[in-house]
């Protein structure tokens, strides 16, 4: 049986790239397909040397640093991937990659990380933070959008069976394509993060910097908060932004490995989480660690975060809210680092090894 594998690009290894590293364990003979491959060396280890095929787009101007400004060529590129040697197709799809070509007797099995968020949930924000969104300009980029999310809806009929990576997700799969899925939740490496029962006085984020993780609000909560420390670990667009917020009490480290991020969560008092994520892996990496979680109380984190046992939620994206459950988080106490660590157990490698397998094993047999 030959397997083709498809992710939307490499460009960092953050949770997509989880999923993928996994099933490329489970299925090491598949042959792997993105539209861009800009990978760091410090990532590539889990892609064993293989060689992965691009598409036309890697060799566009600018496409290492500008690959998103791509996104209305992406259908067409995904659409001339010739995968019709293949029995079985793995997209792992965040974008436009289960949009591939499928001919009758291909099995296509789409792991939805979430539909396309620049054509559905997250349209609007994205316009917006691009400058998008007004005037001949905006009215021009809302029309592309309009038939990416139609080409979306469209190619959505062409897979054979969707996985979501959280309830959350399988919810925004049903409402964009009116298709049902199954969730497995993604791998999480808990056995790299220690139980750690001795806490110190400091808080602990972390994350990419974009918008939509909301590092700044974060940042801007604590610096209300002098006589509370912070520890910021991440890098991107933003950080520039984030780190002019930062008062005395914030010490941001930029990009660390993943021995020292855990290290950090295994002393911190909490962590703290203010993106809507689909799924969130940190926050689980977190509670590995014994340490209670600080969550934006919407998206999968209401999967992964048991209120009032591993951690609390708040209810809106504003630094007020942030500062008033640290106070609650602070004033509540009893959380039990081996209990946290027992939830978090749940979503190990093993376990998502075993589910994605039987899944993928019992549709082949139909």
């Amino acid at each position: 049986m030959k397997t083709a594998v498809i992710h939307d690009w490499l460009v960092t290894y953050a949770g997509a790239e989880r999923v993928l590293e996994q099933m490329l364990y489970l299925y090491p003979e598949a042959d792997v397909f993105t539209l861009f491959d800009f990978l760091p060396d410090r990532d590539r280890g889990f892609l064993l040397c293989r060689h992965i095929r691009t598409s036309f787009m890697q060799h566009l101007p600018l496409a290492r640093k500008k690959y998103r400004h791509y996104l209305p060529l992406m259908p067409l590129a995904i659409g001339r991937f010739d995968l019709s040697a293949y029995d079985l197709i793995l997209s792992s799809s965040h974008a436009v990659a289960k949009g591939v070509q499928k001919n009758p007797g291909q099995l296509h099995i789409c792991y939805c990380h979430t539909p396309m968020r620049y054509a559905w949930d997250l349209r609007e924000f994205y316009l917006k933070e691009s400058g998008l969104d007004r005037g001949l300009v905006g009215g021009v980029v809302n029309l592309i959008v309009d038939r990416l999310q139609a080409w979306d809806m469209m190619t959505a009929k062409h897979v054979d069976y969707f996985i979501a990576n959280s309830q959350y997700v399988a919810d925004r799969i049903r409402r964009a394509y009116q298709r049902e899925s199954v969730v497995i939740y993604p791998p999480v490496d808990v056995d790299s993060f220690a139980l750690n029962f001795n806490k110190e006085n400091c808080y602990v984020t972390a994350s990419r910097m974009v918008p939509y993780k909301k590092m700044d609000m974060v940042v801007q909560a604590f610096s209300r908060m002098p006589d509370k420390r912070l520890i910021v670990i991440g890098d991107g667009p933003d950080f520039d932004k984030v780190k002019a917020l930062a008062g005395k009490n914030i010490e941001l480290l930029g990009y660390q490995e993943a021995n020292i991020l855990a290290r950090y969560l295994q002393k911190a008092r909490a962590f703290i989480f203010a993106a809507e994520e689909d799924f969130g892996i940190v926050p689980v990496e977190a509670q590995a660690c014994g340490t209670p979680v600080i969550a934006y109380g919407k998206g999968g984190v209401l999967e992964t975060v048991l209120d009032g046992k591993t951690g609390i939620f708040f209810h809106e994206q504003n630094a007020d809210s942030i500062i008033a459950a640290v106070n609650e988080f602070e004033r509540a106490g009893g959380f039990n680092p081996a209990e946290i660590r027992k939830n978090a157990e749940r979503f190990s490698i093993v376990r998502f090894r075993r589910e994605f397998q039987e899944f993928v094993e019992s549709r082949l047999k139909r």
